[in-house]
C-alpha cells in the first residue's frame, strides 16, 4: 500500500481501517523516485525499520540513520521524511502508522494517563530503536510481531497488534524522563509550521505559476524567511523544492501515462518541454524519454 497524502501533506488513513486505526506499508522505496519520500505529517504514531539499507529518517530539523535492523518511533504531527543512502536494492521498510486510540479510547484514563503525556511532549519528536542495543531487543522484537500479524492477518491479529503497540508505549512512557530529548525551541516550532504551510501550498498549487512570494505568503513571512525555512529543512529553496515535486509527478506519469512529454511537462507546470527536460535530466542523470522507455 502507498501513502496517501491531502493537500496539506496530511498522510490519510483508508476508511476501511477506522475501526481498527492501524495501517501497514512496505515497499514504498522501490516506487518512490531516488528512493526517497517527501515530508509530510500527521495526527498518528509511526514506527519504521530499516532492513537491507541505510535509511536517513529526517524528523524536523534531525536526520536519523538507521542501520539494518534499526526502527524509530515518531511522534504525532511531527513534519517526516524518508531517504535511502546506501543499499544495492530498495529496502523493504516495513512501517505502520497508528492512532494511540488503538490502545484504549480518547476519554478513557488508559490514554489520559499514558498516551496522552507521550503525544504531547514536544520535546520527544522520535525514539531511535537500535539492533546493536541490548536494551531495545524486546521492542524490537514487538515490532516485528506487529509487522507479521498485519502483513498475514491470521485469525486474532488485531489482538496481537494491540497488545505489541500498547507495550511498546508502555515502554516510551516508563523511559520518557531517560530516553535522549529535542532542544526544539518555540522558534524552532514556528518555523516547522511555517515551512508545513509553505509546503501545502506548494503540493495543492505545483500545477500553476508558482513564485517565491506566492510561497512566502502561504506561511505570511518574507522571501528571505522563507528561504532560511527551506534551507535548514530540505537543502534548498523553495523555489528548488517546487521544481523537485514537480519533476517527482512528471517522473510518475511517465512510468503511469502514455501522455506526450509537452501534456506531462504542462500538466506538472513546466510550460518548456526543453526547460523541463534539462530539469529533469539534472535531478535525474538521463532524458526523461529515456526513463520512459526504461518503465515500460
Amino acid at each position: 500500500m502507498s501513502i496517501i497524502l491531502d493537500h496539506q501533506l496530511q498522510e490519510q488513513i483508508p476508511h476501511d481501517n477506522t475501526a481498527f486505526p492501524v495501517t501497514f506499508y512496505r515497499d514504498e522505496l522501490a516506487v518512490l523516485p531516488g528512493r526517497a519520500g517527501p515530508l509530510h505529517w500527521h495526527p498518528y504514531f509511526e514506527i519504521a525499520t530499516a532492513k537491507s539499507g541505510v535509511l536517513d529518517y529526517q524528523v524536523g530539523q534531525e536526520h536519523i540513520l538507521l542501520a539494518p535492523g534499526d526502527s524509530i518511533f515518531v511522534n504525532r504531527n511531527m513534519l517526516h521524511g524518508i531517504r535511502q543512502v546506501s543499499g544495492d536494492v530498495p529496502d523493504p521498510m516495513p512501517n505502520i502508522v497508528f492512532s494511540g486510540t488503538v490502545v484504549a479510547p480518547e476519554s478513557g484514563a488508559i490514554y489520559q494517563k499514558y498516551i496522552r503525556p507521550i503525544l504531547e511532549c514536544d520535546a520527544l519528536p522520535f525514539v531511535a530503536f537500535r539492533q546493536a542495543e541490548p536494551l531495545h531487543h524486546e521492542v524490537q522484537r514487538l515490532i516485528d510481531d506487529i509487522y507479521r500479524a498485519m502483513h498475514g492477518q491470521p485469525d486474532g491479529y488485531e489482538m496481537v497488534v494491540q497488545r505489541s503497540i500498547s507495550c511498546i508505549l508502555e515502554y516510551i512512557f516508563r523511559n520518557v524522563d531517560t530516553l535522549p530529548k529535542s532542544d526544539a525551541s518555540r522558534i524552532q516550532l514556528n518555523a516547522q509550521i511555517r515551512i508545513q504551510k509553505m509546503l501545502s501550498y506548494i503540493y495543492a498549487h505545483y500545477t500553476e505559476a508558482v513564485t517565491l512570494e506566492d510561497i512566502a505568503k502561504a506561511a505570511n513571512i518574507s522571501r528571505s524567511e522563507a528561504g532560511r525555512c527551506f534551507n535548514t529543512y530540505m537543502g534548498c529553496s523553495p523555489v528548488e523544492a517546487l521544481i523537485q515535486y514537480r519533476l517527482q509527478n512528471a517522473q510518475r506519469l511517465l512510468h503511469e501515462t502514455t501522455r506526450t512529454l509537452q501534456e506531462i511537462s504542462f500538466d506538472c507546470g513546466f510550460h518548456s518541454v526543453n526547460y523541463f527536460s534539462r530539469q529533469f535530466r539534472r535531478m535525474y542523470g538521463y532524458a526523461p524519454g529515456k526513463n520512459r522507455k526504461l518503465g515500460k
